[in-house]
């Protein structure tokens, strides 16, 4: 089983993937190409997705029984213990935390030092 869904694509990636898969919701599409199939699709993906971002999930035999790849996303994949999981960036703490000075606030002094 495969899974592909675009982001922000091109419209004519959609229809070339309709050749292959069927499109069950806009940009996503499922099916069962060979694995040569299906590595020829995520190269054509990588190539025209444009500004657009992607993501390639399939089956296979390990623990999770799937593996997935991405394409310009801000989530990566990480291998953690023999387990693909998905890495997260938290972009509002980071910035949040470059533009505000921390513990000025009469409810962060409460919270430091109890309701006093």
């Amino acid at each position: 089983m495969t899974v592909i869904v675009l982001t922000h694509c091109p419209v004519g990636l959609r229809g070339f993937l309709t050749r292959w898969l069927l499109e069950i919701s806009p940009g996503v599409f499922i099916g069962g190409p060979s694995s040569r199939v299906r590595q020829a699709l995520w190269a054509e993906v990588k190539e025209y997705a444009g500004n657009g971002r992607a993501l390639l999930a399939y089956s296979t035999n390990n623990e999770q029984g799937f593996t997935f790849e991405t394409h310009d996303h801000k989530w990566r994949p990480v291998d953690h213990e023999g387990l693909t999981l998905m890495h997260r960036p938290n972009e509002q703490r980071a910035a949040s935390a470059s533009t505000k000075p921390k513990g000025w606030s009469k409810a962060s002094k409460r919270r430091r030092f109890g309701n006093r």
